[in-house]
């Protein structure tokens, strides 16, 4: 290509959304490089395979960061108190995680702007800081329990606490702080690789294949109505470990980082395929790990490490500390990935510059609240007592829950906005599968708020609130459907021609959506069911932490 070629190509970029010029250039991924401009046709499977090499990260690390602490804490539960009969509730998120993911990877790839800045350009700041203030609580919350799972992975192993701790916090930092996205990167996928230490873990505990299997296919709510809250409680912490509000933001932003284009979306789709795959798996060995400590302990789960005693008395103390290896490796990733979100996020609010391209010099905000909310983390993990760092996860998975729909809902209105994604807006079959996965996300935050406030919250209760939920779900399908037949838009049709070159225009020439008065009084209802919930929670939380 030549050199006019290539400014051409650079100018067109940066008619576009995109606001940063470290977020334009060759995309330098941890197994390969592709040149900015490369419009080659990639038609033989080696060329196909270097080019997904190259691409491979967002997907694989925002998957894989998912399965952190709080994940293995939750799943070890789930397998310790139920073996493997929960298993299938994996299988049907497989389908929510893929279409959450890849509508937040279309808007990285075509827009080229980051999601927080998104919502506050064209939704205004009223609704964008009501995002952003939940993402901020909840991640640094979600921080806290990696580095309560780094203290359980290095206790286990005989290290000690506070260097353990502030070794892991240095690590996690300096990782970021080298000014290559590159080296960061492959640092990031070598963790990736880590998780992978579940697999022979798994074999040499051999959980049962026929019973993974049947857990797989079998969807029971195991206990009957008597345990249906205890269940529904354990479902809910799968979901709410699984489906993140912070995946949202990293993601994106992370695409955009790489300088990812839509010319190779089908290879970042491709990524997040195989992200999901390592993510059911680890997650299923980890129900299956469980179900295999619980047979060899006394007593009710208390943490992860519970899950190491158990096989450590199973098959020797090699088993046991591979499983706290596993631990340690899945909450540094889990650490990168909430830091990194978190960060991104606050440079999108304050528009300073954001890049792991950049160095420590030339983006010192971006790099202060990474680092900040990493100290934040570690300190509060050394000064907090065991008690009250229990609460802390507990709370987490608490606060996920009852947060669970509000990142979906901006996702999906930003998704079936044609004036920011044009020929990559949602199909009417992602938008409706959304808007239902949004319901069900609301049904589970109800009953989540109401098991918080009355732990004493009964089946018929449960069963109220999932009706109540599915008449109301249903009645504004049916009036959106009746409103968009009458408007013609059930027949409307959208030009993908184009595609690959087609780039969001800059967020000046957009301005503001107008939202319809049903849309303003539908979302003032949801954050105020939110606001409301996560007071009654957070007040919850404190009054368990001062033994109450």
């Amino acid at each position: 290509m030549t050199t006019a070629t290539l400014n051409s190509e650079v100018r067109e970029i940066h008619h576009g959304a995109v606001l940063d010029d470290a977020h334009v250039g060759d995309i330098k991924g941890a197994f390969g490089t592709i040149k900015l401009g490369d419009h080659d046709a990639r038609t033989g499977l080696s060329a196909k395979l270097k080019t997904l090499l190259a691409i491979v990260g967002p997907g694989l690390i925002v998957m894989v960061g998912d399965n952190d602490a709080g994940a293995f804490a939750t799943y070890g539960q789930a397998g310790h108190d139920y073996g493997t009969k929960l298993l299938w509730t994996l299988l049907l998120l497989v389908p929510v995680l893929y279409v959450n993911q890849e509508m937040v990877l279309r808007l990285g790839a075509v827009t080229g702007v980051g999601h927080a800045r998104l919502i506050f350009e064209r939704f205004g700041k009223f609704w964008g800081a009501f995002s952003v203030i939940d993402l901020f609580i909840l991640n640094a919350l979600t921080l806290v329990t990696e580095f309560i799972g780094i203290t359980l992975a290095t206790g286990y192993l005989g290290l000690p606490k506070v260097p353990s701790v502030i070794m892991a916090a240095l690590v996690i930092v300096a990782a970021a702080m080298s000014g290559s996205f590159q080296r960061f990167e492959r640092i990031a996928l070598t963790l990736c690789v880590g998780s992978l230490l579940l697999i022979p873990i798994s074999i040499m505990a051999h959980p049962g294949a026929g019973t993974m299997a049947h857990g797989f296919v079998t969807p029971v709510l195991p206990g009957g109505s008597g345990q249906m809250a205890t269940v529904m409680l354990v479902v809910i912490g799968i979901v709410g470990t699984t489906v993140a509000p912070w995946q949202l933001f990293f993601q994106q932003s992370y695409v955009i980082d790489k300088r990812i284009t839509p010319r190779f979306m089908k290879y970042e789709k491709a990524d997040l395929g195989i992200g999901i795959v390592v993510v059911v798996v680890g997650a299923a060995a980890t129900i299956g790990l469980g179900a295999v400590a619980a047979a060899h302990l006394a007593g009710s789960f208390t943490d992860a490490a519970d899950v190491a005693r158990g096989l450590t008395v199973y098959g020797g103390r090699v088993l046991g500390d591979m499983f706290a290896v596993a631990l340690l490796d899945a909450s540094i990733i889990g650490a990168f990935a909430v830091s990194l979100s978190t960060a991104y996020a606050m440079g999108d609010c304050l528009k300073i510059n954001h890049s792991l391209h950049r160095g420590v010099k030339q983006a010192k905000g971006f790099y202060a609240v990474y680092a900040g909310i990493i100290a934040f983390a570690a300190v509060i993990v050394l000064v907090a007592s065991d008690h009250v760092q229990g609460v802390l996860t507990v709370g987490v998975q608490a606060l996920a829950g009852v947060l669970l729909p509000s990142a979906s809902v901006y996702l999906l209105l930003l998704c079936v906005d044609k004036e920011v994604l044009g020929p990559w807006v949602n199909s009417r079959k992602t938008t409706v599968f959304t808007g239902a996965v949004i319901a069900v996300l609301v049904a589970l935050s109800l009953v989540l708020t109401g098991s918080v406030l009355d732990q004493n919250i009964t089946a018929g209760q449960i069963e109220a609130i999932l009706a109540g939920c599915l008449l109301v779900a249903l009645a504004l399908g049916g009036w959106m459907a009746v409103k968009a037949l009458r408007a013609g838009r059930a027949a409307e049709a959208v030009d993908r021609s184009g595609r690959d070159d087609w780039r969001t225009p800059p967020l000046k020439e957009l301005g503001q959506v107008r939202f319809s008065t049903g849309t303003r009084v539908g979302l003032a209802v949801l954050r105020t069911y939110l606001a409301v919930a996560t007071v009654l929670v957070a007040v919850k939380l404190v009054s368990m932490m001062l033994g109450h």
